[in-house]
């Protein structure tokens, strides 16, 4: 029988067509990969990888890496269970956040939960929700934080907040000096945003189309402070969440929110981890504090 240790190296293959990368991100030498694998072949007595570049699996190969990752999932889920029923809320969680919210509302949130839960742990990395959702299907993230809708299945979602999003410039942008603000003296207006990638990109385009205004392609935030500064120095206007702006990381300082009469826009924050996760209980107590924080400073 394939050992649980083969059945990561093969997923590991699949995921990045690459045998040194494959080995790295486990990490093992190459040679050890690479023995391993062909051991796993000859038990299974099947060609599982197709070695060129780059480096492929077979269709077989493809559907017992699927069943693997399964397999994998699993394993961990019983060794997380394990520790849960010794430790209750302890341990390391690896949590992912969309760069659009985590600055601003993730560390009064960390300081709530290091409180509260002394022995949790929570490994942090920013990301794109898309890309994070698949890394929360394969098992290397346990918990993300991002704005609706989700993307994949096998999620249990737990809808946290709604936050207005607000249109802001340059405080001398000329549309201040005009009384009662409409949507359609937005028209033809350069509108920043992230790149195309980010859920927080589609809903400016949205946005845009809503309000005829036209969305730059050409200047492109990496995060809400690089939108906020572009703005501020009067590039374009850009879409800022509300709990950014309340926030002591973000503000108003070097922009000014538009008051328009016939318009306003929102986004809905959510709780994403696996159905049936081990820690669900955890994932459910870590999603309360988040909400808890972002009404406070909603308030």
């Amino acid at each position: 029988m394939p050992t649980l240790r083969q059945l990561q190296y093969l997923v590991a293959l699949e995921d990045t067509s690459h045998f040194g990368r494959a080995a790295a991100s486990i990490p093992v030498t190459q040679p050890t990969l690479s023995q391993q694998l062909k051991e796993l072949e000859g038990r299974l007595d099947v060609k599982l990888v197709e070695r060129g570049k780059p480096v492929r699996l077979t269709p077989i190969g493809r559907e017992i890496s699927h069943r693997a990752r399964r397999v994998l999932l699993e394993v961990t889920e019983i060794r997380q269970l394990a520790d849960l029923s010794r430790t209750g809320m302890a341990g390391t969680i690896r949590f992912g956040v969309t760069p659009t919210i985590g600055p601003y509302l993730i560390p009064p949130a960390v300081v709530r939960l290091h409180r509260d839960n002394p022995a949790l742990r929570l490994y942090i990395r920013e990301g794109i929700p898309d890309d994070q959702f698949a890394e929360l299907a394969r098992g290397t993230l346990d918990m993300v934080l991002a704005p609706l809708p989700v993307i994949g299945s096998g999620f249990h979602i737990e809808p946290l907040f709604r936050e207005s999003l607000s249109l802001v410039g340059a405080p001398d942008h000329p549309l201040f000096a005009k009384k009662n603000l409409k949507a359609a003296d937005f028209a033809g207006q350069p509108v920043l945003s992230f790149d195309r990638r980010h859920h927080f990109h589609r809903q400016a385009e949205s946005i845009c189309a809503e309000l005829g205004a036209e969305l730059m392609r050409d200047y492109e935030g990496t995060s809400l402070d690089s939108l906020r500064q572009m703005a501020g120095s009067g590039l374009g206007l850009a879409i800022l969440p509300e709990l950014y702006l309340r926030s002591e990381t973000g503000g108003e300082g070097m922009v000014k929110r538009f008051v328009i009469k016939d318009w306003s826009a929102t986004r809905s924050i959510a709780a994403v981890w696996r159905e049936g996760a081990a820690f669900s209980n955890a994932f459910a107590a870590i999603a309360e504090v988040i909400t808890a924080e972002a009404r406070e400073m909603l308030a």
